[in-house]
């Protein structure tokens, strides 16, 4: 059940907050602004685990990127909602691609990776997960619809890409416009944190190929020099399969065309 515009404002009573509360429409988690300067994120009781994901991640990018994170003002629960209480942020989603979006971008990035991951944050074993995501890949692309002739080509594909033991680091997981805010000519915001994991540094770079560059070569330039390191095309493309929120059919659709996975790589994730 859905909190209503009632329980919000209870809650906003309870935590000894004034100003109006207004509900964001965007995002698959109910997020409320409490006047001008606070949002409110809820957790319905399935999803609990991730509130003190966010609140770790949060913490530990404080002031460490060049771009503003929010900044953790509370966490707790409140009836069966668990909540996070953070500062709010300013701007407008930034319209991609975009090659000055990108190379900020990469510029986040870079600095994302080197901050040590939450000791919240799984998974504790990188390649377990990485082989259980493999296991229920093609049954997983085929419920999102996927058509057979590319299903049949996902195992050979998989088993032709070495991931290598790439270090684990903090990864935001779903680096996109519409996580990004942009406001004056700059990037005035990034946020949405609950998802987060530790992880091979490519697997970032699929979201943001999918969802930032686009299969634009110049704006995936821009983004890979800024990052200071061009991640290999074929690792990422292996990735955006086995990412957990993968949906293939909807990237055939929206991003550039190709034959096989191979070519996939080299026009989404390879600036060709």
């Amino acid at each position: 059940m859905e909190p209503t515009q009632q329980d919000a404002e209870s809650y906003r009573d309870r935590l000894g907050l004034d100003g109006d509360v207004v509900r964001f429409e965007e995002g698959s988690l109910p997020v409320f602004a409490v006047g001008d300067d606070l949002v409110l994120k809820l957790f319905p009781p399935r999803y609990h685990g991730e509130a003190p994901i966010e609140a770790a991640v949060m913490e530990a990018l404080h002031g460490r990127l060049p771009v503003p994170t929010p900044r953790l003002q509370g966490v707790g629960v409140l009836d069966d909602w668990a909540y996070v209480l953070m500062s709010r942020l300013y701007g407008e989603e930034p319209a991609v691609p975009d090659a000055e979006v990108g190379a900020r971008v990469g510029e986040v990035l870079k600095a994302l990776h080197v901050i040590e991951p939450p000791a919240v944050l799984g998974p504790g074993d990188w390649a377990a997960f990485v082989a259980g995501q493999r296991r229920r890949c093609v049954e997983l692309q085929r419920e999102r619809g996927l058509d057979e002739r590319w299903l049949e080509r996902i195992p050979a594909f998989l088993d032709g890409v070495d991931l290598g033991d790439e270090r684990p680091v903090l990864l935001h997981i779903e680096v996109m416009s519409a996580h990004l805010l942009w406001r004056n000519g700059k990037l005035s915001g990034l946020f949405d944190f609950e998802p987060a994991m530790r992880g091979a540094f490519e697997y970032e770079f699929a979201s943001a190929g999918l969802f930032v560059t686009k299969g634009d070569a110049k704006c995936w330039k821009a983004l890979v020099e800024a990052y200071g390191r061009v991640p290999d095309p074929r690792r990422v493309m292996a990735y955006a399969l086995l990412h957990v929120y993968s949906n293939l059919p909807e990237y055939l659709r929206e991003m550039p065309e190709g034959d096989s996975f191979d070519e996939l790589a080299v026009r989404w994730f390879g600036g060709e």
